[in-house]
């Protein structure tokens, strides 16, 4: 996995609310796409690694969901996260 203590570490100080939230929807956003922009160079350089292709897909329908999930419940914090993230929608 390409996500190190550190980077979590600090992907979770970044957006989590409390102390030790590692939970949160806003963090798991930010840890998959770490890891989706991880795989998407990953696959660049390899573009016949299907097993990659496939977690790719499932990790950027897992980061739809928590998107929709924190939209749904938190609009501001959404609103936040794909600010920082530089996602679009």
């Amino acid at each position: 996995m390409a996500l190190t203590k550190n980077k979590t570490r600090e992907i979770t100080e970044k957006f989590s609310a409390k102390p030790n939230d590692t939970g949160s929807a806003s963090v798991q956003v930010a840890l998959v796409t770490e890891r989706i922009q991880y795989l998407s160079k990953h696959l660049i350089a390899s573009p016949k690694d299907h097993a990659s292709q496939r977690g790719l897909a499932k990790l950027v329908s897992q980061r739809k969901r928590l998107l929709s999930y924190l939209e749904a419940n938190n609009r501001e914090e959404y609103k936040k996260v794909i600010k920082a993230l530089g996602l679009r929608k």
